[in-house]
């Protein structure tokens, strides 16, 4: 049977099936992107949404989605084209775009402050040979190509998306192992492997999402910090760290809002270990 290689799971499908995203396939004996070319969402944002502090700050980029992920965080705030019942009908019913274009969009925004292409609002790596083809086409026409993502691939993915990913906000989501397995049904082990390759050639940011009572103590944010120091973007700075408040959503409304103390808290603690800290949702 064949499987799937994108990620930790290793889905073995069945031809005609979907493995586990609901964004991969198997037609003709090879798995294949379901989602390629199907956008969700296609919207100019500011650079700094992302988010991305020190990457172009004051520009704008074309954001583009669409449907699938191979995590399962109960706080989504994208649930409808993430892993939601809904999600599921996209690949019937949202549009094709091709690469070209998509590429045609980006440079007629560019007189609005468009520097290039943001890979978003999904889950960009489920549907990599988009990104890839686009993201190849994008750079031969000079614009910068952007990917938000939860880093929940296998390295050679990586390596293949590489030379033509000029920046990437990475989720780091938390900093226990029973956090990512039991929660939001990941692997931490394969996000840290993916971002430590990711800052040999990409400029990274990543994103901590505080969520109440799961990954909002003191213990935690020291040693995520601690770890996230030890590495160092391609210019040789620090790698930044976005420390996000939660508000209730989805599947997870039995709690409240993080408090905007502990967000700036936390911040604090983890300026010890690095430079450049960012508070969001604040």
């Amino acid at each position: 049977m064949p499987q799937c290689e994108v990620c930790f799971r290793h889905c073995k499908i069945e031809e005609g099936n979907i493995g586990f995203c609901g964004a991969r396939t198997v037609k003709d004996g090879a798995v294949k992107a379901l989602n390629y070319g199907k956008i969700s969402g296609l919207a100019l944002d500011p650079i700094e949404k992302k988010p991305l502090k020190r990457f172009y700050p004051g520009s704008h980029i074309l954001s583009v989605g669409s449907f699938g992920c191979n995590l399962r965080c109960p706080f989504c705030q994208n649930s409808d084209i993430s892993w939601s019942e809904e999600a599921m009908h996209y690949a019937k019913t949202t549009d094709d775009l091709s690469k070209e274009q998509l590429v045609k969009i980006a440079l007629e925004t560019k007189t609005k402050g468009n520097i290039g292409i943001a890979f978003t609002y999904n889950e960009p790596l489920v549907g990599y040979e988009y990104v890839y083809d686009a993201s190849c086409l994008a750079k031969d026409n000079g614009l910068k190509t952007v990917m938000v993502t939860n880093g929940t691939a296998e390295l050679p993915i990586l390596r293949k998306l590489a030379p033509f990913i000029d920046a990437m906000n990475i989720d780091l989501k938390g900093f226990t192992d029973d956090y990512y397995s039991k929660v939001i049904g990941g692997s931490r082990a394969q996000v840290m492997n993916f971002i430590t390759e990711a800052v040999k050639t990409i400029h990274v940011e990543l994103t901590t999402l505080i969520i109440p009572g799961e990954n909002d103590s003191e213990e935690e944010m020291k040693e995520l910090s601690k770890w996230v120091s030890s590495l160092k973007n391609p210019d040789g700075e620090d790698v930044p760290l976005h420390i996000s408040r939660f508000f209730p959503r989805f599947l997870m409304t039995d709690r409240n809002a993080t408090d905007v103390a502990l967000i700036y808290h936390l911040a604090d603690i983890a300026r010890e270990n690095l430079k450049y800290i960012y508070t969001g949702n604040c």
